[in-house]
């Protein structure tokens, strides 16, 4: 039974039009403003303490991020394909991860699908759910939020609908608006990688990270994209590879063009030394992405965890050492480049990115194993 006092205060918060937060509490002790919510907790716990594990913003993680976006980005708003963030990347993988643009996707397959049999939530949910969550582990972002309720697939993706590298600026950005993106939120959502590395573009060698801080979201990836390249960290002649300023460091020809191009360079310009504007665009186009063909769906965010701060030494882009202002292919006709500081020391060469063990199993690269009914899975 309700007490007066409670009945009062409701009736004065009515009157008054004052809201009231009413908030439901979960079996396992947290609170959430959608009582439905609460199924989302003891994924979190697994997947925090079993997938990611120690993963800090590594190779655990961008597999998860990188996934989302390759699902997500299956629909039209114009042309009957595709349900979007559908989870079609993994219900149909022996169909979707055949597809040339879907290379290196079998480690996230082999990663989340062994968490996705024990939990009840849809393929879609857990996908956009693992990748909200990957966020979470790199400092630098803002409080990524969270929708649920996503319908999984009933059929595959068509192939054509991820970009690839060895695109152009146009048709990449023509891809992307028939998904219902647009040029800025698609150069928003390749802030991603400054958080990501390169597995399958060098055929020699994997995890090349695509800037000097792989672990960390911050700006400098909008710096070194823009730098005259001069190396190539492993091998070359790599179709969607072009050359690199750093020892390590592997750029995608899309990148280096998306820079460049009239179309959006200015755009990935605003990106430089302005952490503000990187975190809170790409908030604003990841939230959009992975909601893409779903519709009637429930705010979670509460459950989402906070990522952790910045360091201040990533705070402001640098140039690398022994690199300066004299290294930079201008290309923003309106604006001039910043003029950044060289940090100290000698040439870099950046490690690369430590594969994580739970990419291993069953899935392959050509789609062979990677079938969620699997005995494998």
């Amino acid at each position: 039974m309700l007490s007066i006092g409670f009945l009062l205060l409701a009736a004065t918060a009515s009157v008054y039009g004052v809201a009231v937060d009413r908030r439901a509490t979960c079996a396992t002790g947290q609170t959430v403003k959608n009582a439905a919510c609460c199924a989302l907790f003891p994924v979190l716990e697994d997947i925090q303490e079993n997938m990611f594990e120690d993963d800090s913003c590594g190779d655990a993680a961008h597999a998860a991020l990188r996934v989302a976006f390759h699902d997500a980005i299956g629909w039209s708003d114009n042309r009957d394909i595709g349900t979007g963030a559908d989870g079609s990347i993994f219900i149909f993988g022996e169909t979707e991860l055949t597809y040339d643009a879907n290379l290196g996707v079998a480690d996230a397959f082999n990663l989340e699908v062994p968490f996705i049999k024990k939990h009840n939530i849809s393929v879609a949910d857990f996908i956009q759910f693992a990748a909200t969550v990957s966020l979470t582990r790199c400092p630098g972002i803002l409080q990524p939020p969270f929708m649920m309720g996503r319908i999984d697939a009933k059929a595959p993706a068509p192939e054509g609908t991820v970009p690839e590298p060895f695109q152009s600026v146009q048709t990449i950005l023509a891809r992307m608006a028939d998904a219902g993106l647009s040029a800025a939120e698609t150069v928003a959502l390749l802030a991603s990688h400054s958080i990501a590395g390169a597995d399958n573009v060098d055929p020699t060698r994997e995890g090349f990270p695509f800037d000097s801080t792989p672990s960390v979201f911050d700006t400098q990836f909008f710096v070194e994209t823009q730098l005259r390249g001069t190396l190539f960290p492993g091998s070359s002649g790599n179709q969607g590879e072009v050359m690199s300023p750093i020892a390590g460091e592997i750029r995608l020809q899309s990148d280096h063009l998306f820079a460049r191009d009239t179309a959006t360079n200015c755009l990935w310009q605003a990106n430089v030394n302005n952490q503000a504007h990187m975190a809170q665009s790409f908030q604003s186009a990841f939230a959009k992405m992975s909601v893409l063909g779903q519709f009637n769906l429930i705010d979670c965010s509460d459950v989402i965890p906070t990522p952790p701060p910045l360091p201040a030494a990533n705070a402001r882009s640098v140039f690398p050492p022994g690199i300066a202002h004299s290294n930079v292919e201008q290309a923003c006709a309106t604006t001039a480049f910043p003029n950044l500081p060289t940090a100290p020391g000698a040439a870099l060469t950046v490690p690369q990115i430590i594969q994580a063990e739970g990419t291993e199993g069953a899935c392959d690269d050509d789609g062979d194993g990677c079938a969620i009914s699997s005995p494998n899975f």
